[in-house]
């Protein structure tokens, strides 16, 4: 019997079709949350829109970034005192990272081969070596230090004190503070600007937003925060993201429970959108499209789409959930 050739055509169509299906599938993003009291990651399939798996990790995870080559993923466990290093492929610890005293946030220099960490308790900006966790350095800055952020040519160090309501810049190769920056009142994480201009700091208890120019280390603009029916006293924001051509900011609002978009040019908020209680973290999909929001105090993950400024769905993932990284 000769094979029909129409059928042929349609019959190899069908099993691309398949095998293009099975590819994004299997390609489909990952949003890998820590859980300080699960003392886990919790692994939320974006297409799915829910947790189909959590990874163990050290004790209180908090602050998480990826490796400069994106193969590993570096959680800060304030309870361990140390890194893990988790590999993306596997899913699987692979070593620890000694990190000081409580660690919480971190950066890493350009290169990745130098972590900056923000020793809570102690009071200090540590240098650690990302290969063998030995600590080449430590700064005293201002009590409760918490946000770190390296400028992209690893010459300098942004950190935060929450009790001095400093910004203190850190020279790296000296290690020395340059300069210290009053701000508004507990500051808490950072965000540069893409053209390398301007130094975003949140206030938490300062319902604001600094604004510091990278020329002169100066504060050229504060930006409140309001919201119809709160009080300042609700408006507590620390998460920050920039898109990346620098033309709108997104900051949580904390006990608020909402998110700012602000348009970076005028430093105008443009939109507000209800999440969960007392979002911390953010992540932007890589088309920008959807922003990424943990919420601390509802245990879960908001998603918004960014365009309409509109929340999406609410995914459970774990207990006191911190920080929210995405791969592919």
């Amino acid at each position: 019997m000769i094979a029909n050739p129409y059928r042929l055509r349609v019959l190899s169509l069908s099993l691309s079709l398949c095998l293009l299906g099975a590819i994004t599938v299997h390609a489909q993003s990952l949003a890998w949350v820590s859980s300080e009291k699960s003392n886990s990651i919790a692994l939320v399939d974006l297409a799915q829109g829910k947790v189909t798996g959590t990874v163990p990790t050290c004790k209180r995870p908090r602050h998480m970034q990826l490796s400069p080559d994106r193969k590993q993923l570096l959680v800060a466990c304030s309870d361990s005192n140390a890194a893990d290093v988790i590999d993306l492929a596997t899913r699987k610890s692979v070593r620890r990272v000694p990190m000081g005293d409580a660690p919480e946030i971190f950066d890493m220099s350009p290169d990745g081969k130098t972590f900056f960490v923000s020793n809570e308790d102690d009071a200090e900006l540590s240098f650690v070596n990302a290969s063998d966790g030995k600590i080449t350095g430590q700064v005293k800055v201002g009590q409760e230090p918490e946000g770190v952020k390296v400028s992209s040519d690893g010459s300098t160090v942004f950190v935060t004190s929450e009790v001095a309501n400093m910004v203190h810049v850190v020279d790296v190769a000296s290690k020395t503070i340059k300069k210290n920056i009053a701000v508004g009142k507990r500051p808490r994480r950072f965000a540069i600007t893409p053209n390398g201009l301007e130094l975003w700091v949140t206030n938490e208890l300062g319902a604001s937003v600094s604004v510091i120019s990278l020329k002169d280390y100066s504060v050229i603009a504060t930006i409140a925060l309001k919201l119809k029916g709160a009080r300042s006293t609700d408006i507590t924001p620390v998460g920050l993201l920039m898109t990346k051509d620098g033309k709108r900011a997104y900051v949580t609002m904390g006990r608020a429970n909402h998110i700012a978009f602000i348009d970076v040019a005028s430093r105008q908020i443009t939109d507000q959108v209800l999440v969960g209680k007392r979002p911390w973290s953010l992540a932007l999909s890589a088309d920008e499209s959807k922003l990424y929001v943990v919420n601390g105090l509802s245990d879960d993950m908001t998603v918004i789409d960014t365009g309409k400024a509109k929340a999406l769905v609410s995914v459970p993932v774990g207990r006191v959930p911190h920080t929210v990284v995405l791969t592919d």
